[in-house]
Formats: C-alpha cells, sequence, structure tokens
C-alpha cells in the first residue's frame, strides 16, 4: 500500500519510529524533572499560594500551555512535587524498622536535610500553609503527621517495654514531643545554619532512653 515502509510491523510513513519516540520520551521526561525541581523552589519561597503556574513556567522557560500539558493544575504539580520528594527520600514510612533503628534513620535524615536547604525550606513553608483545610496539601500533611506520630510511639513503646526508655516518659507523648523538636530544629536551622540538628536531636535522643 502506497505510503508504508515495508512489513512485519514497520511504522507506517510519518509516525514516529523506535528511536524518535525514545527521544520524545526521553526529553519529556526531561521537561517533568526541570519543571518539579523548579516548583520545589518557588513553593519553599512564597508557598503554594504566593506562587502562580505561570511563574514556575517563565523560570523553566516554558509556556504557560506548556507546562499545563504534564501538570494540568497547580495542585497536581504540588503532589507531584511532594510524591517525587517522598520517593528520593525512600518513602514517608518507617516500616518494619525496629526502634533503635527508626530513631538512628531520624538522626540520619536530620544531618541529610542539612545538606537540602530547599526541601527543608519546602516542608516548613507548606506544613504551617496547609492547616488550612482547603489547602491541597492539607491531607497529604495531615496523614503524613498521624503516620509519623503512630510510628515513633509504636517505636517509644517497644523501648518501654524493654525497659530501654527514661523512666515516666509517655510513648504517645514522647512521640509527639519529638515531632516538635525535629520540626523546630529544621525552622531554627533554616534561620541560622550553624545550628546542628542532627547533634541537637541525637543530645534530645539520649535524655529520653535508659
Amino acid at each position: 500500500m502506497a505510503g508504508t515502509r515495508g512489513v512485519k510491523g514497520v511504522a507506517m510513513a510519518g509516525t514516529p519510529g523506535v528511536k524518535a519516540t525514545r527521544e520524545l520520551s526521553d526529553r519529556g521526561a526531561e521537561t517533568r524533572t526541570l519543571i518539579l525541581d523548579t516548583a520545589l523552589e518557588a513553593f519553599a519561597e512564597a508557598g503554594f499560594r504566593g506562587t502562580s503556574v505561570r511563574e514556575i513556567a517563565a523560570r523553566c522557560g516554558l509556556t504557560h500551555p506548556a507546562l499545563l500539558y504534564h501538570f494540568p493544575t497547580k495542585a497536581d504539580l504540588l503532589m507531584a512535587v511532594l510524591s517525587r520528594r517522598d520517593q528520593a527520600d525512600g518513602g514517608d514510612g518507617f516500616g518494619d524498622l525496629g526502634a533503635h533503628a527508626m530513631l538512628e534513620h531520624l538522626v540520619a535524615t536530620a544531618r541529610l536535610n542539612a545538606t537540602q536547604r530547599g526541601v527543608v525550606e519546602l516542608y516548613a513553608t507548606l506544613s504551617a500553609e496547609a492547616t488550612g483545610r482547603d489547602h491541597p496539601a492539607h491531607e497529604y500533611f495531615r496523614r503524613r503527621y498521624a503516620s509519623l506520630v503512630a510510628d515513633l510511639t509504636r517505636g517509644f513503646a517497644e523501648l518501654a517495654a524493654g525497659g530501654q526508655l527514661a523512666a515516666r516518659t509517655d510513648p504517645s507523648v514522647a512521640a509527639r514531643q519529638l515531632v516538635a523538636l525535629m520540626d523546630g530544629l529544621q525552622v531554627q536551622w533554616l534561620l541560622d545554619p550553624e545550628v546542628d540538628m542532627a547533634g541537637l536531636l541525637e543530645a534530645y535522643l539520649d535524655t529520653q532512653l535508659a
């Protein structure tokens, strides 16, 4: 038939071949990565409400419609940024980690965070902004905090059962105190990079363990 290039499934003239399709896919992935990295910086600086999709597109060197092709709404873009960060950090939970491994992971995360200011700014800014029930990340952060507190309560209860938790320490109270400490240290570090988040976290945990 006119317009074909042969048999055995060879593409019709005018349609992209395997190599061209792969190149288009690669360019699309690169564009998405650029958008997500740029959005992370923008959301960290001004929050969700203070950032426009047009501004992010301009920073990327894209048109507004080009960005919307990848992320139809600003809420879609925000959730993609948060999801990508969770994947980069290995997920948002502790899985089956034991108590000591869980606490060591928190200290290691604090140490890592000291090398990625943009990520810390993003979570500090958005977690406060998302307290509003109409914020698109409200449920994300509510679940995130609930999961973290539940995991830490389990960990402290495990330590208490083994006689390794300081006397008169309530596991559920200790869990919320630890989350509050981590959040507070992040804000202090953003204001003063000399604050040793990991070191201070380790010092606090030493006072909680018997």
